[in-house]
């Protein structure tokens, strides 16, 4: 059984709206200072709970009064009520201590924080200042409730939930073995884990989805392990199976000594955290491979991929079959991957402009350029119809509203007032809303949540 951590939490305000202004949030960004050894947001004595409401765009905020449709009807069991301009809240929330900070936001830097969707609220995870994961149930004001539990971990990689609980992707200390490199080191030599919690937060169970044990240190031949190059990955659940695909290390034999070359890795459970033997998971995909993603199609019934690999320096499904085709100039970024009927859409950049491509098997067969300057995109669905287009934009995030059908722009962009990080994720419920984690002041993180949309 986890070992549990008292969260106190402590109400500030109530949400708040005002038509045709922007409000900005009680707790704003607290910095870290990229020259710190930790990159690390210190804890204070004292962190407070708010919820803010805007509208967005402003301009298109309609005036109270009397009106010929009938009002939308509440959505899900948190009733979130569907409008016809995208409404942002964002609630501070107090989770008793630092969490590591937004310094700095490499490929190869640990995660702060990653949010689910669960019925009748959210999972939300992060890595505290005491370099340990912590995971917390949000209601469905995204207010923490109860006690959040604190368990082993290095680095968070994601988490997804379901009915009956929650499974967060994590990397743990690993064992390098008395293998020879042949040159250079890949220290460290970790595992990546799925962990599987009930909704009293007792852990059900544990897999590793790397392969190093009691007779496969990291530098022999056939490892597979994370280390210090680009390892981030990511969860999908079909409902029965959990599938994990993320950066890996591989190592292969060279005479009396092994090279470590950087690939990635896709492996599925089943609801007991058995390891199965899937159609769609693999040993290794693309090479080198990094931001690697993947979403759970019903239409297609299969678990798809995307990376971008420096193999002909373009988007692939792995292994390989172009998506897009980019450059090799340090500015090849693949955002996220959206399932929308029988088809894909996946956001990237080059060069820094965001792209959008939709595709089924491989080659794109729709390029969009939104004309948005942005290194690094993120895309998710944003109900039945709709997509979430959204860039980092100064201190904030701005966003889109994109046709799943088409992906063209369905109204004006609009400020999401949290700051952004490079690698996190937006996640989908199934209300229609959308939700991000963001940084806080000192002892909060920050939910950004995109109420339900209707055009």
């Amino acid at each position: 059984m986890a070992t549990w951590k008292r969260i106190s939490i402590v109400v500030a305000a109530a949400a708040a709206l005002f038509a045709g202004t922007t409000v900005a949030a009680s707790l704003a960004l607290t910095p870290t200072d990229p020259a710190s050894s930790d990159g690390a947001q210190e804890p204070s004595e004292t962190a407070s709970e708010s919820t803010e409401t805007t509208s967005a765009p402003p301009d298109a905020v309609a005036l109270a009064g009397p009106s010929e449709s009938p009002s939308p009807e509440a959505v899900g069991e948190c009733e979130r009520v569907p409008s016809d301009t995208p409404e942002v809240t964002v609630t501070q929330v107090d989770i008793g201590g630092g969490v590591i900070g937004y310094g700095q936001e490499g490929d190869t830097d640990r995660l702060p924080m990653a949010i689910a969707a669960r019925p009748g609220g959210s999972w939300l995870a992060w890595v505290g200042t005491d370099d340990q994961i912590h995971l917390g149930r949000l209601d469905c004001d995204d207010r923490l409730e109860g006690e959040a539990i604190a368990f082993e971990g290095i680095d968070l990689q994601d988490v997804q939930a379901d009915a009956d609980g929650v499974v967060v992707l994590v990397t743990r200390e690993g064992n390098c073995g008395d293998g020879r490199l042949c040159g250079g080191e890949s220290s460290p030599c970790n595992t990546m884990h799925m962990v599987r919690f009930d909704n009293e937060g007792n852990q059900v169970w544990e897999r590793e989805v790397t392969n190093l044990d009691d007779g496969l240190g990291g530098y022999d031949d056939g490892a597979r392990f994370v280390w210090w190059y680009q390892h981030h990955g990511r969860l999908a659940t079909d409902g029965e199976h959990y599938a994990a695909y993320f950066g890996v290390a591989v190592t292969v034999a060279n005479g009396g000594c092994v090279d470590v070359h950087q690939g990635d890795r896709m492996q599925v459970v089943d609801a007991d955290g058995n390891l199965v033997d899937h159609a769609d998971s693999f040993e290794v995909g693309c090479s080198h491979s990094w931001t690697t993603r993947i979403a759970w199609n019903a239409e297609r019934d299969e678990f798809g991929m995307v990376c971008a690999t420096d193999n002909q320096c373009r988007i692939a499904v792995p292994a390989y079959e172009t998506v897009a085709a980019g450059t090799c100039d340090g500015t090849l970024f693949g955002g996220d991957l959206v399932a929308s009927g029988s088809g894909y859409w996946t956001a990237w950049s080059q060069g820094g402009q965001a792209r959008l491509e939709h595709f089924t098997d491989g080659p794109s067969d729709s390029t969009i350029e939104p004309d948005v300057d942005a290194e690094h995109p993120h895309l998710v669905s944003y109900g039945a119809d709709h997509m979430l287009l959204a860039w980092e934009s100064g201190d904030s995030i701005e966003a889109s509203v994109r046709d799943s059908a088409s992906g063209e722009a369905v109204g004006d962009t609009f400020r999401i007032d949290v700051p952004d990080h490079s690698y996190q994720a937006f996640k989908a419920y199934d209300d229609g809303s959308v939700a991000y984690p963001a940084a806080g002041g000192d002892n909060t993180v920050q939910i950004a949540r995109v109420m339900p949309f209707s055009d």
